[in-house]
């Protein structure tokens, strides 16, 4: 059995939670998310909590289990909290402007990167003077906001010579010294 499988979900107050044919709806404040669940999974909804447990005792069976656990966990904390990401960007000239949902880079190309946001994900792009430009994300989904993190910051990864490029706020770039250290 999975340890993380065997610990309840706790439905906290403003959340609702419905189970119906395999799929979890969770419904509160700040929107609504629904997972299908692998049918070798029971989900019991007992006390102002959800319990999974397998059916049977397959290796494959084991996996879904702390998995669609932990999946169904971060839709009840996205929907009541919601998630925040702040991507920044490190470099001469780089800049970050939003309009709606529509993001544009200036990332030291040729030309300037645009790209447009689902609806789910709030963006909100912060530019001062003497700081790296800021991308602040936020939603009720952890694998959207996750996979929309993941695209932004692909365009320039932090190369580990000068440490420019699109990092997560507050990440460590482990830092490689260049020919001129040898001698």
């Amino acid at each position: 059995m999975s340890r993380i499988g065997k610990l309840p979900i706790h439905i906290p107050g403003g959340v609702n939670v419905t189970v119906k044919d395999n799929v979890v709806t969770v419904k509160g404040p700040k929107g609504q998310l629904s997972q299908a669940v692998a049918p070798s999974i029971e989900i019991k909804e007992e006390g102002g909590a959800l319990h999974f447990s397998p059916k049977d005792n397959e290796k494959q069976t084991q996996a879904f289990h702390g998995t669609y656990r932990a999946l169904v966990q971060n839709m009840v904390t996205g929907v009541l909290e919601g998630y925040k990401k702040t991507l920044e960007l490190v470099g001469v000239g780089f800049r970050a402007s939003n309009e709606g949902q529509l993001l544009e880079l200036s990332l030291g190309y040729s030309h300037p990167i645009f790209i447009l946001l689902p609806d789910e994900v709030k963006v909100e792009t912060k530019m001062e003077r003497n700081k790296n430009p800021l991308i602040m994300l936020e939603s009720a989904d952890k694998q959207l906001i996750g996979q929309v993190c993941a695209k932004i910051r692909s365009l320039r990864k932090p190369e580990p010579y000068k440490g420019k490029g699109v990092r997560f706020e507050g990440e460590q770039i482990r830092r490689k010294s260049g020919k001129t250290a040898s001698k």
